[in-house]
């Protein structure tokens, strides 16, 4: 009967080395695995259909001006003074002539989920207006984000932002 006893005395440390051992082997094998490498296809925005070759004539109310930031090496021309028909907001984004860079808008709630964007436009062209999710009420804040691409490659060229309120 003592004989038992001492076998059974052992279980817990046999049981401990061979749950050790189990897990060695374990990391050995997965980390000799070939690595599964996620890559998701790039899709390229396509170029906005509405858009119009020059330069807009904007009604003096909509705050229309000029946006840069020191370092960019880009100008864009958009509306401060945003303005709702329905579920349209009015931005007249203006890609001016002299840029090297495609560009476009997306207009994001203060949450920062997208409510609406244009597609690419090229330089000497403008999109005077942006078809949202939903209708948005005056003085709701929205965020304009303004992405640029180099042409071509679809490198990212910079991106400006810009907080603003629905007008009325």
């Amino acid at each position: 009967m003592k004989k038992t006893q001492k076998k059974n005395k052992y279980l817990p440390l046999y049981a401990a080395v061979a749950i050790c051992l189990v897990s060695v082997v374990s990391l050995i094998v997965v980390l000799c695995l070939p690595e599964k490498s996620v890559t998701g296809e790039f899709v390229p925005p396509s170029f906005d259909s509405s858009a119009v070759a020059g330069a807009p004539d904007v009604p003096d109310d909509l705050g229309y001006s000029e946006l840069y930031r020191e370092g960019m090496n880009f100008t864009a021309w958009v509306c401060g003074n945003v303005t709702m028909d329905g579920n349209t907001a009015t931005v007249y984004l203006t890609n001016p002539e002299d840029n090297d860079v495609w560009m476009k808008l997306r207009i994001l709630d203060a949450e920062g989920n997208i409510l609406g964007e244009t597609g690419l436009i090229k330089p000497g062209e403008y999109v005077k207006s942006v078809e949202l999710t939903k209708t948005l009420a005056v003085g709701t804040t929205i965020k304009m984000k303004i992405m640029t691409y180099e042409p071509d490659t679809y490198y990212s060229a910079g991106a400006v932002s810009m907080n603003t309120t629905i007008g009325g």
